[in-house]
């Protein structure tokens, strides 16, 4: 799988819907082959990537608390942290 997608459950705070949906953009760009959107793929490509979010998010309330956070940040935190930290 790719590994640009990182762990969303257990993160403190929790995955927000910006995280989400990076996450399942990465995912559909993968299993598509679709890297860049054109007019031809613009509409199935947006559709996968809100349904798989959606389902994304349901999957992530609906799980246990994990006992550890996940070893890694997803990117869009990594940039907030690499930023505070300049």
């Amino acid at each position: 799988m790719c590994r640009n997608i990182t762990m969303l459950r257990g993160l403190q705070p929790g995955a927000t819907a910006e995280e989400i949906e990076a996450a399942a953009r990465q995912y559909v760009r993968k299993v598509s082959g679709v890297t860049s959107v054109s007019a031809a793929t613009a509409e199935p490509f947006e559709l996968a990537v809100q349904q798989i979010a959606a389902v994304t998010t349901e999957l992530l309330a609906a799980l246990p608390p994990r006992k550890q956070p996940p070893p890694t940040l997803p990117p869009l935190r990594r940039i907030k942290v690499s930023k505070a930290s300049t």
